[in-house]
């Protein structure tokens, strides 16, 4: 605790005197788009990050609680996506004076809900596809390119992702996912930090089994 104040989620400048690292929430407009407590991205704009959200396709980019974004990360929604199942896949309805209505859904490869889990960590320049679920823990290379899901805590890597490994065993990762700590209170994180921080994963599996 700094200052003697407690973390407020609420905060767009979480870093005093600067101003290209924000938490995300406080800063949304887009009610597509849902963002956790304490998820940061490093830069002043996260919506524009966001690419091809339309309202008309109904999908959402959904992010939990206490992830990193690094700067350059770009989420493509499935606004982007062509009608791929006819002889052209360019988009005559869209641009003026061409005669065609907009394909039924059922022609267009939409993938639903972009959904990625709490404490997952994206590096810079990476690309998420629409419809991907990355689960938490996990961490994307920088300038990988994301286009099916990721389990947790998984490390990948390239273009396309590929998982590098897993970041713990399988033991370890249950736990963790049964313990959520994002969801703990403020004040529970703040004595959690040396068991969630430590490198003693050994300690830290039975700290954690022992608080569950």
């Amino acid at each position: 605790m700094q200052n003697n104040k407690l973390p407020d989620p609420m905060t767009i400048h979480p870093i005093a005197g600067y101003d290209k690292e924000i938490y995300v929430k406080p800063t949304l407009t887009n009610p597509n788009i849902i963002v956790g407590d304490f998820t940061y991205i490093a830069d002043s704009d996260f919506e524009s990050h966001v690419t091809h959200l339309y309202e008309w396709n109904g999908d959402n980019l959904i992010i939990g609680k206490f992830c990193q974004i690094a700067a350059g990360v770009e989420f493509v929604m499935n606004g982007a996506n062509h009608q791929m199942n006819a002889v052209t896949t360019y988009p005559f309805y869209t641009l003026q004076g061409w005669n065609m209505q907009p394909p039924a859904k059922s022609d267009l490869p939409l993938k639903g809900d972009t959904v990625i889990g709490n404490d997952v960590w994206i590096g810079q320049n990476a690309t998420i596809l629409p419809g991907v679920h990355i689960g938490d823990g996990a961490i994307i290379g920088a300038n990988a390119v994301v286009g099916s899901n990721i389990e947790p805590y998984t490390i990948v890597v390239g273009n396309p992702a590929r998982p590098l490994r897993k970041r713990f065993d399988d033991k370890l990762i249950s736990l963790l996912e049964c313990f959520k700590w994002w969801d703990k209170p403020i004040e529970e994180i703040n004595e959690l930090i040396p068991i969630l921080t430590s490198g003693d994963v050994e300690m830290v599996r039975k700290e954690i089994r022992d608080r569950l």
